[in-house]
Protein backbone atom coordinates (compact mmCIF):
# COMPACT_ATOMS: atom_id res chain seq x y z
CA UNK A 1 0.00 0.00 0.00
CA UNK A 2 1.12 3.55 -0.99
CA UNK A 3 1.26 6.17 2.28
CA UNK A 4 0.61 9.65 1.16
CA UNK A 5 1.40 12.49 3.02
CA UNK A 6 -1.18 14.40 4.38
CA UNK A 7 -0.62 17.31 1.53
CA UNK A 8 -0.96 14.59 -1.22
CA UNK A 9 -4.25 13.31 -0.33
CA UNK A 10 -5.79 16.82 0.06
CA UNK A 11 -4.37 17.13 -3.52
CA UNK A 12 -6.07 13.99 -4.23
CA UNK A 13 -9.17 15.60 -2.79
CA UNK A 14 -8.64 18.79 -4.80
CA UNK A 15 -7.95 16.73 -7.89
CA UNK A 16 -11.13 14.81 -7.87
CA UNK A 17 -13.34 17.26 -6.77
CA UNK A 18 -11.42 19.76 -10.15
CA UNK A 19 -12.62 16.42 -12.19
CA UNK A 20 -16.37 16.22 -10.75
CA UNK A 21 -16.65 19.84 -11.50
CA UNK A 22 -15.15 19.63 -14.90
CA UNK A 23 -17.75 16.68 -15.42
CA UNK A 24 -20.60 18.59 -13.88
CA UNK A 25 -19.84 21.90 -15.88
CA UNK A 26 -19.90 19.60 -19.20
CA UNK A 27 -23.25 18.07 -17.93
CA UNK A 28 -24.72 21.57 -17.40
CA UNK A 29 -24.53 23.42 -20.91
CA UNK A 30 -21.12 23.95 -20.26
CA UNK A 31 -21.31 26.55 -17.40
CA UNK A 32 -18.46 28.68 -17.37
CA UNK A 33 -18.29 29.11 -13.84
CA UNK A 34 -18.23 25.20 -12.83
CA UNK A 35 -15.35 24.78 -15.80
CA UNK A 36 -13.16 27.74 -14.23
CA UNK A 37 -13.81 25.94 -10.31
CA UNK A 38 -12.57 22.40 -11.67
CA UNK A 39 -9.45 23.77 -13.75
CA UNK A 40 -8.43 25.61 -10.56
CA UNK A 41 -8.83 22.58 -8.07
CA UNK A 42 -7.54 20.32 -10.84
CA UNK A 43 -4.58 21.93 -11.43
CA UNK A 44 -4.02 23.13 -7.26
CA UNK A 45 -4.69 19.43 -6.37
CA UNK A 46 -1.89 18.38 -9.13
CA UNK A 47 0.31 20.92 -7.16
CA UNK A 48 -0.68 19.23 -4.29
CA UNK A 49 -0.03 15.66 -5.25
CA UNK A 50 3.85 16.13 -7.18
CA UNK A 51 4.53 19.05 -5.05
CA UNK A 52 5.01 22.61 -6.84
CA UNK A 53 8.41 22.32 -8.21
CA UNK A 54 7.93 18.90 -10.31
CA UNK A 55 4.38 20.56 -11.11
CA UNK A 56 5.93 23.49 -12.62
CA UNK A 57 8.46 21.19 -14.28
CA UNK A 58 5.93 18.90 -15.96
CA UNK A 59 3.71 21.91 -17.67
CA UNK A 60 6.76 24.42 -18.73
CA UNK A 61 9.02 21.37 -20.24
CA UNK A 62 10.25 23.04 -24.01
CA UNK A 63 8.71 19.89 -25.77
CA UNK A 64 5.21 20.06 -23.86
CA UNK A 65 5.23 23.71 -24.70
CA UNK A 66 2.25 23.24 -26.99
CA UNK A 67 0.02 20.98 -25.17
CA UNK A 68 0.71 23.29 -22.44
CA UNK A 69 -0.58 26.25 -24.13
CA UNK A 70 -4.10 24.30 -25.34
CA UNK A 71 -4.60 23.28 -21.79
CA UNK A 72 -4.29 26.61 -19.90
CA UNK A 73 -5.60 28.41 -22.69
CA UNK A 74 -8.52 26.92 -22.03
CA UNK A 75 -9.13 28.73 -18.86
CA UNK A 76 -9.01 31.91 -21.03
CA UNK A 77 -11.50 30.97 -23.47
CA UNK A 78 -14.18 29.69 -20.72
CA UNK A 79 -13.42 33.55 -19.02
CA UNK A 80 -13.72 35.14 -22.31
CA UNK A 81 -17.28 33.59 -22.89
CA UNK A 82 -16.15 30.55 -25.50
CA UNK A 83 -16.89 27.13 -22.56
CA UNK A 84 -17.47 24.90 -25.65
CA UNK A 85 -14.26 25.73 -27.25
CA UNK A 86 -12.42 25.68 -23.99
CA UNK A 87 -13.36 22.48 -23.01
CA UNK A 88 -11.96 21.30 -26.53
CA UNK A 89 -8.85 23.01 -26.50
CA UNK A 90 -8.55 21.22 -22.60
CA UNK A 91 -9.45 18.38 -23.68
CA UNK A 92 -6.43 18.49 -26.64
CA UNK A 93 -4.40 19.86 -24.96
CA UNK A 94 -5.10 17.41 -21.74
CA UNK A 95 -4.22 14.07 -24.25
CA UNK A 96 -0.79 15.71 -25.74
CA UNK A 97 -0.07 16.32 -21.90
CA UNK A 98 -0.97 12.84 -20.52
CA UNK A 99 -0.24 11.20 -23.38
CA UNK A 100 3.33 8.79 -21.72
CA UNK A 101 0.77 7.71 -19.28
CA UNK A 102 -1.81 6.64 -21.46
CA UNK A 103 0.51 2.98 -21.98
CA UNK A 104 0.81 2.69 -18.74
CA UNK A 105 -3.15 3.49 -17.65
CA UNK A 106 -4.28 0.91 -20.39
CA UNK A 107 -2.25 -2.10 -19.20
CA UNK A 108 -3.48 -1.22 -16.19
CA UNK A 109 -7.33 -1.31 -16.83
CA UNK A 110 -6.48 -4.60 -18.98
CA UNK A 111 -5.89 -6.18 -15.58
CA UNK A 112 -9.10 -5.46 -14.26
CA UNK A 113 -11.86 -8.21 -14.69
CA UNK A 114 -14.85 -6.32 -16.26
CA UNK A 115 -12.63 -3.76 -18.06
CA UNK A 116 -10.27 -5.41 -19.34
CA UNK A 117 -12.54 -8.32 -21.04
CA UNK A 118 -14.66 -4.64 -22.36
CA UNK A 119 -11.34 -3.53 -23.84
CA UNK A 120 -10.94 -6.67 -25.21
CA UNK A 121 -14.13 -6.13 -27.63
CA UNK A 122 -13.02 -5.68 -31.62
CA UNK A 123 -14.76 -2.70 -31.98
CA UNK A 124 -13.07 -0.95 -28.49
CA UNK A 125 -10.47 -3.32 -29.12
CA UNK A 126 -8.25 -1.88 -32.18
CA UNK A 127 -8.64 1.92 -30.74
CA UNK A 128 -7.48 1.08 -27.64
CA UNK A 129 -4.83 -0.86 -29.13
CA UNK A 130 -4.03 2.15 -30.98
CA UNK A 131 -3.22 4.04 -27.73
CA UNK A 132 -1.95 1.66 -25.60
CA UNK A 133 1.48 1.15 -28.08
CA UNK A 134 1.87 4.08 -29.48
CA UNK A 135 3.41 7.43 -27.77
CA UNK A 136 2.30 9.66 -30.68
CA UNK A 137 -1.42 10.72 -30.53
CA UNK A 138 -0.74 13.25 -33.02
Amino acid sequence: MISLTDSQKIGMGLTGFGLFFLVFGMMLFFDKALLAIGNILFVSGLSFVIGLERTFRFFFQRHKAKATGFFLGEVLAVLIGWPVVGVLLEIYGFFLLFRGFFPVAVGFIRRIPVLGSLLGLPAIGTVVDKIGESNNMV
